[in-house]
């Protein structure tokens, strides 16, 4: 009993197992099918699928509407057609008593095919005596015997019903007794087939009534999606363009709604690319001009400085060579010393202009420092730099760069154009981000209209600034009116990628 038990539990397991898996396996295939299905709806054009839904919906409408209706007619003529055979039946029954008792049977006759003429119902109608044996009936031949047993009736019935199957269809076979039966029994068969007729023919008429709504939903789904995708298409076609690089595009708004909405938001927005792109291409053009300027000051500086130098170094080298006075070799190698660290201090300048080992080394701060210092030294203008929040923690290389070049590029514009005698530097690191501030008190400029002017024409600085913030995300900012110095504001994010 125990290996029993076991294998009892076993088998419940398995089949426990059985429909999990089964399950699983439903449900995968069901999921399967679903990515299948909005695949195929994902590869449909959006006319096709408001036409698909409108039609959809109509016909849904439609057909549950016409089979609402054939439902509750069939019930409501059905409900009708036995009425009237009771009706007819008892109505037969009841002329038919005094009939059968004084054994009129030419009467009878009459009475059956009156009922049967004025009724299209009615197919037959028969009466029984009370031994069950046919009186009349209105069968143009012969009368089938089987009929007159098929639906008995007991003498304290209203009325009883067999719904009987036969080559004509459905018949409605209808027993009343007469005179509780002492008399006999009237018989009356009705067929449906007119009823049917009638339902067949309403059901015909919805169907084409739904047809032609579905006929025209699907047109008016088509012009409907005309009106509402040719935006859109223009609009595609637009943002194909665009992404081939013409900024040129617009598209016409049609109507003030959500669609005229993205057209116009569209349009703004080409328009501003077209706007940046102008600027990158302005910027880009400045900035080959300023590589080849730069290209051609270290040639330069290379050329007149250091060549000159090593040119001297070579004379000098082959003067020594020919002197033969201790006094006279002593002079020369001094000098020679001091040529060269002329030029090792050149070409280390160069190098820090370029750029500046201390940013990679030391950081920020330090390599700052260093450029201040060199920068004192050849302008005579008094630099304050003062530092908040950074301590020794690095920045990301980027935005230490980006800082960098913006005081750097802002203190060249300052000997170059302010005239200015003092100039305060501020670093302030927030919680994310890195806030740089230069200010001098030189004799300043029309920031507004030189910005403006600077699209077309000026030179690099301000806008090498502006795009270099940009390009981090940061905002910048620059005040300044004639007389009153000038401030470059620049708030740097401090979260970029690559940030350490």
């Amino acid at each position: 009993m125990r290996l029993g038990l076991v294998g009892g539990h076993t088998a419940h397991r398995t089949l426990r197992q059985g429909r999990q898996n089964l399950l699983a396996t439903l449900h995968s295939q069901i999921q399967t099918l679903s990515r299948r299905v909005w695949r195929i709806a994902g590869r449909v054009s959006v006319q096709v699928k408001i036409m698909g839904i409108v039609l959809g919906l109509v016909l849904f409408l439609g057909l549950g509407v016409t089979y609402q209706i054939r439902e509750v007619m069939s019930r409501a003529l059905i409900h009708q057609l036995e009425e009237q055979g009771i009706s007819l039946t008892r109505d037969l029954a009841a002329r038919s008593t005094d009939l059968i008792l004084t054994n009129n049977l030419f009467a009878l006759h009459e009475l059956l095919r009156d009922t049967v003429e004025n009724n299209n119902v009615v197919r037959y109608a028969f009466l029984l005596n009370a031994r069950g044996q046919v009186l009349v009936h209105s069968f143009a031949g012969r009368f089938p015997a089987a009929l007159a047993t098929i639906n008995p009736v007991e003498p304290a019935e209203r009325y009883h019903l067999e719904i009987l199957d036969t080559e004509d269809g459905l018949i409605w076979d209808f027993a009343v007794p007469i005179f509780d039966g002492r008399a006999g029994v009237a018989r009356i068969g009705l067929t449906d087939e007119p009823l049917r007729r009638v339902v067949e023919d309403v059901t015909r008429g919805l169907l084409v009534a739904t047809g032609l709504v579905s006929l025209l939903g699907v047109l008016a789904a088509y012009l409907l999606t005309r009106v509402l995708t040719r935006p859109i298409f223009e609009l595609v076609a637009a943002t194909q363009a665009v992404a081939r690089g013409d900024f040129s595009q617009r598209v016409t708004p049609w109507a003030d709604d959500e669609i005229g909405q993205l057209s116009t938001a569209f349009n703004v927005m080409t328009a501003d690319l077209a706007h940046k792109e102008a600027l990158r291409q302005e910027l880009l053009e400045k900035l080959i001009r300023a590589q080849e300027e730069e290209r051609r000051r270290i040639a330069w500086k290379l050329h007149d400085e250091t060549g000159q130098a090593l040119t001297s170094l070579k004379f000098g080298l082959r003067s020594l060579e020919q002197s033969t006075n201790p006094a006279e070799i002593g002079t020369h190698l001094q000098a020679l010393r001091d040529l060269v660290g002329q030029i090792q201090q050149s070409l280390h300048d160069l190098a820090v202009e370029l750029h500046p080992p201390a940013l990679d080394e030391l950081g920020l701060v330090a390599a700052l420092q260093r450029y201040i210092t060199l920068y004192v030294r050849h302008t005579g203008l008094a630099v304050d730099l003062q530092t908040m929040g950074l301590n020794e923690e690095r920045l990301a290389p980027q935005v230490e760069v980006t800082a960098y070049r913006l005081i750097q590029e802002a203190l060249t514009n300052v000997a170059r154009h302010a005239h200015a005698e003092h100039v305060s530097i501020m670093l302030e690191r927030q919680k994310e981000h890195l806030i740089v501030i230069v200010d001098d008190d030189g004799q300043g400029f029309d920031a507004q209209t030189r910005l403006e002017r600077g699209t077309t024409q000026g030179q690099l600085g301000i806008h090498s600034m502006q795009e270099r913030v940009a390009l981090l995300g940061g905002v910048f900012t620059i005040e300044s009116q004639p007389g009153q110095g000038t401030t470059v504001f620049a708030r740097l994010p401090i979260s970029v990628a690559g940030s350490q």
